[in-house]
């Protein structure tokens, strides 16, 4: 029985899980994003998030904390540089979790596992301010919106003048 064991063995042994995530947490830290299976992505997760969270507090006890899990120096400085000063303000849930489909070999569920506050797709979008919608007038009435109006009516041209659509007679119009 499984009473109370929360950590999923992804088939493998101690020392080749801790190596795996190692690197995938690496990976993750170095390139932002990466695509792997659901199970593994759900254990890199727990592995990752308390390191992200140590990197808000930039001391050498913390630096020597995180490497002694991800053990690179590169990844290391990338996460208390750039990660570390991006999430300084957020509480908590710094990965997010894709689900891409399924692998085409064996049908394993992937995923794409990113951090939340890099993804650039949603982050250097230019704010667009809204397009106003231009109310309706009637049509007696004149923009005066940037477009120079015509002071009196035999100003305008009859090729200017829009062009009314007939209107369907009825039998009280016939006596006008």
């Amino acid at each position: 029985m499984r009473h109370g064991k929360k950590l999923n063995h992804l088939g493998r042994t101690n020392s080749h899980r801790k190596a795996m995530m190692a690197n995938m947490a690496c990976s993750l830290i170095m390139h932002k994003r990466i695509n792997t299976t659901v199970a593994k992505a759900k254990a890199l997760r727990t592995y990752v998030e308390p390191l992200i969270t140590k990197s808000k507090n930039d001391t050498t006890h913390s630096r020597r904390t995180v490497f002694a899990y991800l053990k690179q120096k590169e990844a290391v400085a990338a996460l208390f540089r750039e990660v570390g000063v991006k999430v300084a303000t957020r509480a908590g849930g710094y990965t997010r979790i894709l689900k891409t489909g399924t692998r085409l070999g064996d049908n394993a569920e992937m995923c794409m596992i990113e951090l939340v506050d890099f993804n650039e797709f949603i982050q250097d979008t230019p704010k667009v301010a809204p397009v106003k919608k231009a109310t309706r007038r009637s049509r007696g009435a004149k923009k005066e919106d940037g477009v120079d109006a015509p002071e009196s009516a035999d100003e305008q041209s009859s090729e200017e003048k829009p062009k009314k659509a007939p209107r369907a007679k009825k039998k009280d119009d016939t006596q006008e």
